[in-house]
């Protein structure tokens, strides 16, 4: 591949720990594309990359104005010196991208995804109205108008219930959930929302674990909205357990699902990389979307071509005016988070008193941090891992030494038990 263009990896938000970012340098990295990055600090795993060409540190939180991000980027884009391809790695990114896609050309190349799409995706409420309106099968939702609805519609779904983060930039500034989170009756709801009358909160059906399989698709629809590149593969555990992100994951055959993603792109427009959750529902035997991601996935990794080509080199490909090859994913690859792995194994098999499944290394094995080509970023996930342990550890000590109502945590939601089965059964 030509690799004269330069690319932009873009982030709005603190996520210093973020693989998926880290992915994106190395792919396009190791092609020879000259890769930059905006990192929160000089030392994140994505800033020691050998891979990066140039790193910009810009510490967003997500509060700012749009026109102060856009400003922000047109001053990278100008540093760069020359048109860059913006890769987005969060959905705040993506959204910002599409609705000021017209002054960022001057810096970037986009794809012309229609600018109000990406919001429409991310808000969990749109995606949930956008399946009704195209007849795709999604888990039953809503979005509540206050507390007193909130509570009702979790008594009318039943417990346990799925809460999640209603929309980009709303979960950065005023988070209800850390993440998607099972919660398991009306006292630990009422724990996690506090006396919030408006939550910014989506209710979703919980699929109790042996009637469901969780599915992932990575693919990139090109300028002209044909899927250019469609990956799938099975979600083994994630991190926090059965409710977080991918942890190990297999890149596995699926043609039904392949199909249904391609669907959903032609029907609404889609342009770009982007990155869908399923959960297969053994009671009714659908497939059921449960997030439409419009940026890089974090395990994107998991899945290329035989020709090497991933989903962030597709769209690179793409944008610089480049043949994309058509060729089938190569099957019976792993991808690992290696530390968040070990903890989702662990803490799966005290629950269910059990040996962990599906541990051991193997061929086609796709690490999120550890490589022996680029060996830093690993070291300072290391760190930077080790002081998140030691600080959470010594929470309770120094909660002893300085008591404060006000500093005084909720009890930690229970987690579910039960794990998927493996391999999948259909």
């Amino acid at each position: 591949m030509e690799h004269d263009v330069p690319a932009l990896l873009v982030r709005v938000g603190h996520s210093p720990q973020n693989h998926g970012s880290l992915g994106v340098v190395r792919s396009l990295g190791r092609a020879g594309v000259p890769v930059y990055a905006m990192v929160e600090d000089p030392l994140t795993p994505t800033a020691v990359s050998r891979h990066l060409a140039g790193r910009f540190v810009v510490p967003t939180t997500g509060r700012e104005r749009p026109a102060v991000l856009v400003a922000t980027l047109l001053r990278i884009g100008g540093a760069i010196g020359r048109r860059a391809v913006a890769v987005p790695t969060d959905d705040e990114a993506a959204v910002l991208l599409a609705e000021h896609a017209g002054p960022l050309a001057e810096w970037f190349l986009l794809p012309p995804v229609p600018p109000a799409l990406p919001r429409t995706l991310t808000s969990k409420e749109g995606l949930s109205r956008l399946c009704s309106d195209i007849g795709m099968p999604t888990p039953r939702a809503c979005a509540p108008a206050d507390l007193a609805h909130l509570v009702a519609v979790c008594r009318d779904f039943g417990y346990p219930v799925v809460l999640k983060n209603l929309e980009a930039y709303t979960r950065l500034r005023a988070p209800v959930v850390g993440h998607t989170t099972m919660v398991a009756d009306e006292s630990e709801l009422l724990t996690l929302v506090g006396a919030d009358r408006a939550p910014s909160v989506l209710v979703q059906e919980y699929i109790p674990p042996p009637e469901a399989e969780d599915w992932i698709t990575h693919l990139y629809c090109g300028t002209d909205g044909t899927p250019l590149v469609v990956f799938t593969g099975f979600k083994v555990r994630s991190w926090p357990v059965r409710s977080g992100a991918t942890s190990r994951a297999w890149s596995w055959p699926n043609a039904r699902l392949a199909e249904l993603a391609e669907r959903v792109c032609r029907q609404i427009g889609y342009r770009g990389v982007a990155d869908l959750d399923w959960r297969f529902d053994r009671r009714d035997g659908l497939y059921k979307l449960v997030d439409f991601n419009p940026r890089v996935g974090a395990q994107f990794r998991l899945f290329e071509s035989p020709g090497g080509v991933d989903v962030v080199r597709a769209l690179y490909l793409d944008l610089t005016g480049q043949q994309v090859p058509r060729a089938e994913q190569v099957h019976g690859r792993l991808f690992v988070v290696g530390q968040l792995d070990v903890l989702s194994a662990t803490i799966g098999a005290l629950q269910e008193r059990r040996f962990p499944t599906a541990v051991l290394p193997r061929t086609g094995l796709e690490r999120a941090w550890l490589s022996l080509d680029d060996p830093l970023p690993a070291v300072a996930e290391a760190v930077r891992f080790g002081i998140t342990v030691v600080r959470r550890v010594s929470r309770p000590l120094r909660g002893r030494r300085a008591p404060a109502p006000h500093e005084v945590a909720p009890a930690a939601p229970e987690v579910a038990t039960a794990v998927p089965a493996w391999p999948p059964r259909h």
